[in-house]
């Protein structure tokens, strides 16, 4: 009888193991511990203010490479934020920038909701202290250093300047085009003025700032020289070899918008505007990046233009998948997603759900999106699959844009169910950090929720967050038209 007991146990065990496929498959997890630096939101009184650290990042070149260091910014403060006061509005930001990027979509395409009711390394840190949590790098414009967000969603490189009529605040002193001997604007005639117009899709031009979030006029180009150096020791033998002379950008005297204490931002989309296409010489059209964990202090890691594998510190090898390209959508990164799976179990849509697919036209990839976007049909299946192998936790109520919560408080350390998604040619996959599977809300960890979000509609574009970028090399190759994924804990030294 008891080995008759026995026998049915694991045959019940064994049974409750098999995936859809009828294979056997123990779900994939991974340890998270709740109280670590990487995943805790915490803060290090660093004394003599955050305006010291803005500028004063680190920077190397290696085999012709310049690797910027990137830094999260909380390090910075000697102020103590209150993070359950802070992290919603974090997230109410990000959701204002994904409903600006999806207006634009919908009118440069023809996507139909109306029947809706609504190798050079380039330090990268998170924007934790200016209000944001988008990476920023630090560049040398016109001679003097600028803290600008790090966009691959955006065409144009732009800074405050003076005079200026309405400015938000900044931790940087504001560009002065008077200052500058190498500063002069362009003729609003010129083919660079109706490039400027082509890329942020706007035909009105005036002297005030292209604003990415708040869809304002169109700004007056001007052109200097850039160099991409932030140690001051080594800006005299940088600046020779990586200068750009005549670089175009953005001069903003009338502003406001989501962009913190930043000086602007820089843009890395695929316009002829585009800092990628105006470095082409240089970098050959390429650069890459490691996002550190939002919520280490002194997290670091990295933006590399140009391709030199060495400068790279990858675990895992860099496994390639195409660009989609859409012509309506021309600047951005879109790729195939063919498969989301969850601790292992790789999820199926039903045949009713957006035509089948994890990602209808494509799914762009935004180092300017915090939390991941899904379409509602795919979310659904992720959020049950995730929720059925994190079971035995109390739930916590949903959270902003995010809706599967949980109180964690009483654990130390949990196992989380991996996520993975996949991609079109050569096993080309992202397997999301484990520090980027939860957000944490609460830092008692009574509200800790998943860091995925649901589309509003089906009809929008779907899009790949920073969130879960961190700790990966993502190698953008714009002339050859493919994109890279390859685990890396993100350091900048």
């Amino acid at each position: 009888m008891e080995m008759g007991f026995f026998s049915l146990l694991l045959f019940l065990l064994i049974s409750l193991n098999f995936s859809r496929n009828g294979v056997l498959c123990f779900p994939e997890k991974k340890l998270l511990n709740l109280k670590d630096n990487n995943f805790q939101w915490k803060q290090s009184n660093i004394v003599g203010g955050a305006s010291n650290c803005v500028s004063s990042h680190n920077s190397k070149s290696v085999n012709g490479a310049t690797i910027l260091e990137m830094k999260h910014r909380d390090h910075c403060s000697n102020k103590m934020i209150d993070w359950n006061k802070k992290l919603k509005r974090r997230l109410v930001v990000d959701d204002l920038h994904v409903k600006s990027l999806q207006s634009q979509f919908k009118t440069r395409t023809n996507i139909n909701v109306e029947n809706h009711k609504s190798t050079t390394q380039i330090p990268i840190i998170s924007g934790i202290k200016l209000e944001i949590l988008n990476y920023i790098v630090t560049i040398e414009l016109g001679g003097k250093n600028m803290t600008v967000i790090v966009d691959t969603g955006s065409d144009l490189t732009w800074v405050q300047c003076q005079p200026c009529k309405l400015c938000y605040n900044q931790k940087d002193p504001l560009f002065n085009p008077s200052s500058s001997h190498s500063y002069h604007s362009i003729l609003c005639n010129s083919t660079t003025c109706r490039a400027l117009q082509s890329a942020t899709g706007n035909s009105v031009i005036d002297l005030t700032i292209v604003n990415v979030d708040t869809r304002n006029r169109l700004a007056l180009a001007a052109t200097t020289w850039l160099a991409m150096a932030m140690d001051h020791t080594q800006v005299a033998k940088l600046v020779a070899a990586l200068a750009v002379n005549g670089f175009v950008f953005g001069c903003g005297r009338n502003n406001k918008g989501l962009f913190g204490g930043a000086s602007g931002l820089m843009g890395l989309g695929r316009s002829d505007l585009s800092l990628i296409s105006q470095t082409d010489s240089l970098f050959k059209g390429v650069f890459s990046y490691c996002l550190p964990s939002s919520t280490e202090p002194n997290a670091s890691g990295s933006l590399v233009m140009g391709f030199d594998s060495s400068t790279y510190k990858n675990s895992t090898p860099i496994l390639f998948t195409k660009m989609v390209q859409n012509p309506q959508l021309p600047t951005f990164y879109f790729l195939n997603m063919t498969g989301i799976s969850v601790g292992g179990v790789a999820l199926s849509l039903s045949n009713s759900s957006s035509n089948n697919s994890f990602g209808k036209g494509g799914i762009l990839i935004d180092s300017g999106t915090v939390i991941t976007r899904l379409a509602p049909s795919v979310y659904k299946v992720v959020k049950e699959e995730f929720v059925k192998q994190f079971s035995g936790f109390p739930s916590a109520p949903g959270f902003s844009i995010l809706d599967t919560c949980f109180n964690l408080s009483g654990y130390d350390q949990i196992n989380l169910p991996t996520l993975k998604m996949q991609f079109d040619g050569n096993a080309a996959e992202l397997s999301i950090d484990v520090t980027g599977v939860l957000y944490m809300v609460k830092t008692d960890a009574s509200q800790i929720c998943l860091a995925l979000a649901s589309l509003a509609y089906e009809e929008e574009i779907g899009i790949i967050g920073n969130y879960q970028q961190k700790n990966q090399r993502v190698i953008y190759d714009t002339k050859g038209s493919k994109l890279g994924f390859a685990e890396e804990i993100c350091s900048f030294n």
